[in-house]
């Protein structure tokens, strides 16, 4: 008997963390809309409760997933290459990598296999998602936003923030936080509720489209390109949607000519000139660091620190490749624009193999759980992840919130929504 008390503390411990834990998790998308460091400083302290939770519990069994063995070789050899780098700087990012990690361990293992957190988490991102889009049309409107932003110089809408970066969050809580309900709705016998379902959709597609922003327009409608692929009933609707897409598109002159500037003349222009783009020389300028430096790289955040300097490589002669040089002049930025180069340039190709390896392993763990008619939250998780990191684009830095702090929630939630081990106690309450 005198022993409940010292047990009955450890347990009320645990409890605290896990309250704590999920107010972190609940913040976490507001904290991502407006506040870079308070969005990290969340994200780092939900992994480390996750440890500490774990010490408590005595329970390290999410270490021996193979997933955390390949995100540790991987901050291994990037903490080697910007050890060498030299570069005080990349090291101390190097240190601080595993905190992403741990947060995606955090939700796979601790907060989200819970069907009420993982409810609570959907209906955030819904709340959010109108926020964003009434901005978004308020804006388009009246030309001011509520809190009396304008639109960008360029004509891209804002959204509920001041500066142009309303899309992407809005595709990444677009696909968890409204798709599944669409998709309910869309197989519902009664047709005014498919009506509702429909019109919806249609009305975040032209919420993307007006808003202007061409990559993220790009990543919805592959999303939902996609989801076509894997839900038989929703590719009329999908059909359909491609049409109105090109009838908005169509109009987007008359509505709104900057957009139309934007999203769809100036896509063209940089396609048709891909090579002598701002992104084709920093794409350029990446694979040639990448050649010069293959086994190491450059280090954490290398290609902002070397992009000027000059560096030339024969590239790979049996493959019949010229050589290669970077462009000191418009081939520098903060990073690549692309998660793979990013990657490569930061940790070589040893880094960037263990990277795609990571990448292979979070998606098959997805594609294995997929049952789309049961767990739509589920697929529409996948689809998420599958279109961000598809390598073939234009992105944001893949280890600086705000963008890898929706990465690694939608990747964290995925993970807990397709339980491989334990299906009765994560599984997914769509």
């Amino acid at each position: 008997m005198p022993q409940t008390p010292v047990r009955a503390h450890p347990f009320r411990l645990a409890t605290l963390l896990t309250a704590t834990g999920i107010s972190c998790l609940a913040l976490m998308p507001l904290l991502l809309f407006y506040t870079r460091a308070g969005s990290d400083i969340a994200a780092t302290l939900t992994g480390l409760l996750f440890v500490l939770h774990s010490a408590i519990k005595k329970d390290w069994d999410w270490t021996r997933q193979n997933w955390v063995r390949l995100a540790a070789l991987f901050c291994g050899l990037c903490l080697v290459s910007s050890l060498l780098s030299g570069v005080r700087q990349s090291w101390e990012q190097a240190l601080c990598l595993p905190r992403l990690f741990l947060f995606i361990a955090a939700l796979q293992s601790w907060l989200l296999p819970t069907p009420r957190t993982a409810t609570m988490l959907e209906r955030i991102y819904l709340i959010m998602t109108v926020w964003l889009v009434s901005q978004s049309w308020m804006q388009f409107a009246t030309g001011h936003n509520l809190m009396g932003y304008p639109r960008w110089a360029d004509g891209t809408l804002t959204g509920p923030f001041e500066k142009p970066r309303a899309a992407f969050p809005f595709v990444m809580m677009f696909f968890p936080g409204v798709m599944p309900s669409i998709l309910r709705a869309l197989r519902d016998s009664r047709l005014p509720r498919r009506l509702l379902g429909f019109a919806v959709l249609l009305g975040c597609v032209a919420t993307m489209i007006i808003i202007g922003q061409r990559v993220c327009t790009l990543l919805l409608l592959g999303g939902l390109t996609l989801t076509a692929l894997l839900v038989r009933r929703f590719r009329l609707p999908f059909c359909l949607i491609a049409l109105a897409t090109a009838v908005i598109l169509a109009a987007l002159p008359v509505l709104s000519p900057q957009a139309y500037a934007k999203l769809v003349l100036k896509f063209l222009n940089q396609m048709g000139h891909f090579a002598q783009s701002d992104y084709g020389l920093l794409f350029r300028s990446a694979t040639a660091m990448v050649l010069a430096h293959p086994w190491l790289g450059l280090g954490m955040d290398g290609f902002r620190h070397a992009c000027h300097q000059s560096m030339h490589s024969p590239a790979v002669p049996f493959l019949g490749l010229p050589s290669l040089s970077n462009d000191i002049g418009g081939g520098c930025n903060i990073h690549p624009h692309n998660y793979y180069l990013q990657v490569a340039t930061s940790a070589g190709i040893p880094g960037l193999m263990v990277f795609c390896l990571l990448i292979v392993t979070w998606l098959r763990t997805g594609f294995r759980a997929l049952d789309v008619s049961q767990h739509p939250r589920q697929a529409m998780l996948l689809v998420i992840c599958c279109a961000v990191l598809w390598p073939v684009t234009s992105t944001s830095s893949v280890f600086s919130f705000p963008t890898t702090g929706w990465l690694c929630l939608s990747l964290g939630w995925l993970l807990a929504s397709s339980p491989t081990r334990k299906p009765d106690t994560a599984a997914d309450m769509s």
